[in-house]
């Protein structure tokens, strides 16, 4: 077998709610779907039979849409109950806390039955029913603290699962290149709509994020590199210890920089890597995210937003740094920064406006 690619360990433990993740070619593919006939159906759904390929290019097949899904976590749920699949969700694991998701999309994943808190027990999932998983991150498997064995593809065989990864993460820490778009986001996206037989909404879902993003382009793009301001994503609930940078293979990475940012870790090589507070005081950032989890409600997110700016304003080693100095602190959430998924269009305009008010205006 191929060798299998993990996320690193310190970071995958500190910010495991975020589904860092990677992919293997032979215990799944990740979702880079395609019709093997390009048509669709009269009613706009996905022609079959249709191949989903993986990281490295082995092709999985499926005859038909598949009924009963179950979903590593919340993030590859949520992109299901946007798509209007949600119906085919049968389980998942790493559930999305109450009122993490807007309106109905909130009350259709309460109803989605919790089979791991965290991770997804072996033989839960694979004694689920369900066709498909869908894992955004990659295998526990040999990972310890008492995270469990993944199945083996041979499990997965048996139990009739075929298990397939997100791109968007999956396929991230491969790459050669830095992560500085949303296309793996959109691919997944794309590629879900036509397993799924949602085609439509995903187009549309696409076209909006799309539209999204090319309108801070616009509103940016006379911007040098060099004159963009410096910016550090602190993950609150990472710990204050050390703090996690968000390095360049991360979907933060992409977020900040189409938002006009320059992520002060970018030349870090991977997803998550443990820094020293001494490395974010040496690179000074203008401009600081206070990414602190959802916690269910306004007034509670409100509440560790100003606990996390408290921390830095007071703390030794960062209350003279010039974004805390200056007060230019971010109040964006952990979740639509760095999970792959529909909210990393709006995070960017976010950014923007935050960075650049005056050209955003007008661009409006």
């Amino acid at each position: 077998m191929r060798p299998r690619v993990w996320c690193g360990t310190t970071a995958m433990l500190a910010l495991l709610a975020t589904g860092c993740g990677s992919g293997d070619g032979d215990s799944g593919a990740a979702a880079g779907g395609k019709a093997a006939d390009p048509g669709k159906a009269a009613d706009g759904t996905s022609a079959f039979p249709v191949e989903v390929t993986d990281c490295k290019g082995a092709v999985t097949t499926f005859d038909s849409a598949p009924k009963k899904i179950v979903t590593s976590n919340a993030s590859s749920l949520e992109l299901l109950l946007r798509l209007g699949a949600g119906d085919k969700a049968i389980g998942t694991g790493f559930p999305p806390g109450k009122g993490t998701l807007p309106g109905d999309l909130g009350a259709q994943a309460q109803k989605v039955p919790v089979l791991g808190e965290s991770v997804i027990p072996k033989e839960k999932l694979l004694g689920s029913g369900a066709d498909l998983y869908i894992d955004t991150f990659a295998s526990m498997q040999n990972m310890g603290g008492g995270m469990g064995d993944a199945p083996t593809d041979e499990e997965y065989k048996a139990a009739g699962i075929k298990h397939i990864f997100l791109k968007s993460t999956a396929c991230a820490v491969m790459s050669k290149e830095p992560l500085k778009d949303l296309s793996g986001v959109q691919e997944d996206i794309t590629s879900l709509g036509t397993l799924t037989g949602t085609a439509a909404k995903a187009e549309e879902i696409v076209t909006g994020m799309k539209k999204t993003v090319a309108g801070v382009q616009e509103a940016i793009g006379g911007v040098a590199e060099g004159e963009r301001p410096t910016y550090f994503l602190f993950d609150y609930d990472a710990g204050t210890k050390q703090p996690i940078a968000v390095c360049d293979k991360q979907i933060a990475n992409a977020v900040i920089t189409l938002g006009g940012g320059r992520n002060i870790f970018r030349d870090c090589e991977g997803d998550f890597k443990p820094v020293g507070w001494e490395d974010v005081v040496s690179a000074n950032p203008q401009w600081i995210q206070l990414a602190v989890r959802d916690r269910g409600s306004k007034a509670a997110n409100d509440k560790a937003f100003g606990e996390a700016q408290k921390f830095l304003e007071t703390y030794a080693a960062t209350k003279g740094l010039k974004a805390v100095k200056d007060g230019r602190f971010l109040r964006i959430g952990s979740e639509e920064t760095t999970i792959a998924g529909v909210s990393n269009a709006d995070t960017v305009r976010a950014i923007a406006e935050a960075l650049y008010p005056d050209r955003v205006k007008a661009a409006q």
